[in-house]
Order: C-alpha cells, then structure tokens, then sequence
C-alpha cells in the first residue's frame, strides 16, 4: 500500500508541471466593461471573450476588444 501511495505521488509530481505549459489567456487589448459593471466570470473562447456580470447579463467581446452582443439572463 505504500508503495502504490509513493506511486501515484510520483506519477503526480512529474506530470504535473507539463500541465502547465500552455499559456494563459489574456483579455483583448482595448478591452474595458461598461460604466457599473462588475464581472462575476470570464471566459475565453476562440476570437470571443464572455464575462457573466453581477446585474445577470453576459458580455461578449470580440477578439478586438468590442462588445459583440449582450444577453439578459432571466431571474
């Protein structure tokens, strides 16, 4: 039983690291969230980002930095 704990900690240990190779996501250059908003969530996708705001809307932004769309989100 030991030596299947000192295993799987081994395993854990050298893996690990190569889990964290790729890059984190960066906002858009420009980006800003309108006037009063505060963001509850982000979250990266590809060429969009989305931001869930306190007031239960979801922002999402183009690559470039724009508000692309606003959705309402229902109580």
């Amino acid at each position: 039983m030991i030596g299947g704990v000192i295993t799987v900690v081994t395993v854990l240990v050298t893996r690990m690291p190569q889990a964290f190779v790729a890059p984190a996501p960066a906002l858009p250059e420009g980006f800003a969230l309108p006037a009063g908003v505060s963001a509850e969530a982000v979250t990266f996708g590809k060429g969009w980002v989305a931001v869930v705001t306190g007031d239960n809307r979801i922002l999402i932004f183009g690559k470039d930095g724009k508000l692309r769309q606003d959705v309402a989100l229902l109580p």
